[in-house]
């Protein structure tokens, strides 16, 4: 497994290095690579990381539950669409607070759906967003 998450690893940034990642119908970057009888087609995702926020201890116990409520309501009306394709909490209380991966094209637009998470509004948490290569069909076990 770690020998395939490499390859992949070196395919997605040679292939952006060279400029072989093409626009796919739906607008992501993409691009297809061989490795014996196995076709890897890579996509472009957008990942981020939460981390914990300027105002994480400002909230009393009450209005944290109101953040955390919109703050999954928010996730849960994202994953429904199709945009969130994976979220989740870290299992310890690090600064890094859990991860998001979008099924969506754009920087951009994750900049501004994140945005409009309460939690990310409040200042319990901040988001640090980058593409993300992925072969397309991966699901965890």
């Amino acid at each position: 497994m770690k020998k395939l998450l490499a390859i992949l690893a070196f395919i997605s940034v040679s292939a952006v290095g060279y400029g072989q990642a093409e626009v796919d119908e739906d607008g992501f970057q993409s691009f297809s690579y061989q490795e014996g009888d196995t076709t890897f087609h890579m996509r472009q995702y957008v990942f981020v990381m939460l981390k914990a926020g300027p105002n994480k201890d400002d909230f009393t116990a009450e209005q944290l539950q109101e953040i955390q409520a919109g703050h999954m309501a928010h996730l849960n009306k994202l994953a429904e669409s199709g945009k969130l394709a994976i979220a989740g909490p870290f299992g310890d209380d690090s600064e890094w607070r859990g991860i998001l991966i979008f099924n969506v094209p754009t920087v951009e637009e994750v900049e501004e759906l994140v945005s409009e998470d309460p939690a990310i509004k409040a200042g319990r948490l901040v988001a640090e967003i980058h593409p993300w290569w992925g072969a397309r069909g991966t699901k965890l076990p």
